[in-house]
């Protein structure tokens, strides 16, 4: 069905069945009320404690197992944020707070894997991007630049990039 189609459907209901729609949707498909639970109650900070709390387990679990180092835990997370318009600002401080635990970790145990150093670089890129899409680098710009002071210190295989991409 087309948008336009849609929206003459909708026009075509009346108030109650329209109503009736919505909480059917709602009953059904965990996706909306989801939305409706967040745009009612954002709870945001809730949230992020949550979120942060996941991937800070991903790399230093507390019942003694090995760290999976997964960054789709941290993927996850951002596109949920971002598809529920969860204030950018927020999803940038999550991509970041998911590079340094990442670096953190790195800084205990070194990581050498190329693909680890890759999805980091694509995750403070992606950061970048909401920054410079919301007009906030100002804000983050300490963070990103220790983001790539550690790639370069820890000697990162695209340590260079972490440089270019900040500007320095």
């Amino acid at each position: 069905m087309s948008k336009s189609a849609f929206k003459s459907y909708i026009k075509g209901l009346t108030k109650k069945q329209l109503e009736e729609q919505i909480e059917d949707l709602y009953d059904r498909f965990k996706e909306v009320k989801t939305f409706y639970d967040f745009a009612f109650n954002p709870k945001e900070d809730k949230r992020m404690d949550e979120a942060k709390a996941k991937i800070t387990k991903e790399y230093f679990p507390t019942n003694g197992r090995r760290p999976k180092k997964r960054r789709s835990v941290a993927q996850k997370y951002v596109r949920h944020f971002m598809q529920l318009g969860m204030d950018p600002y927020l999803v940038i401080d999550l991509i970041l707070f998911h590079v340094e635990v990442a670096q953190t970790y790195d800084a205990e145990m070194p990581i050498r894997s190329e693909a680890f150093h890759k999805a980091m670089f694509k995750s403070t890129e992606q950061a970048l991007k909401l920054c410079a899409e919301n007009g906030c680098f100002p804000e983050f710009s300490d963070r990103f630049e220790a983001i790539a002071n550690h790639a370069g210190r820890y000697s990162w295989i695209n340590a260079r990039l972490f440089y270019a991409l900040i500007g320095e």
